[in-house]
């Protein structure tokens, strides 16, 4: 009886420049193709070199990024600008309300970006060809359920 072959080593892809990559709205594996179709919505694959992105599973994780590096450039300015010069609140709320929504819009899309790139870099979930799938198997339909 044969041991099974151990399987074959994967080439070793490099995490920082495909964060980069994503962050950049490239592909992480030919840098030409763009990831992102829409605002936030993912390609299924790369126009270029035909990687599939559509496996990623960077869900909820960009916007808790988001919220908490906005959050440490937001608040220290408000607290600084606080203690330094105390303004009205109607300065507060004009300066610091539409801060928040630019740095928010304009940081979710390169930090969804990274995810996938980290995640396509780390051969997380769909990312790797030799993996199983590991999303569970969809709930059977009332009609496919046995009593």
């Amino acid at each position: 009886m044969q041991a099974p072959e151990p399987p074959a080593e994967k080439p070793k892809r490099k995490i920082i420049p495909a964060m980069l990559r994503g962050a950049r709205n490239r592909c992480m594996n030919c840098g030409e193709g763009q990831v992102f179709d829409g605002f936030l919505t993912t390609r299924h694959a790369c126009a270029k070199c035909g990687e599939e992105f559509h496996h990623h599973r960077a869900d909820d994780a960009p916007p808790y990024f988001t919220i908490t590096i906005v959050g440490h450039i937001v608040i220290p300015g408000l607290l600084i600008v606080e203690v330094l010069w105390r303004p009205e609140l109607w300065i507060h709320m004009s300066i610091w309300i539409p801060l928040t929504l630019i740095l928010s819009l304009g940081l979710m899309r390169p930090i969804k970006g990274a995810l996938v790139g980290l995640q396509w870099a780390l051969y997380m979930h769909g990312f790797d060809p030799d993996a199983e799938d590991d999303l569970p198997p969809p709930a059977p339909t009332p009609s496919e359920r046995t009593t």
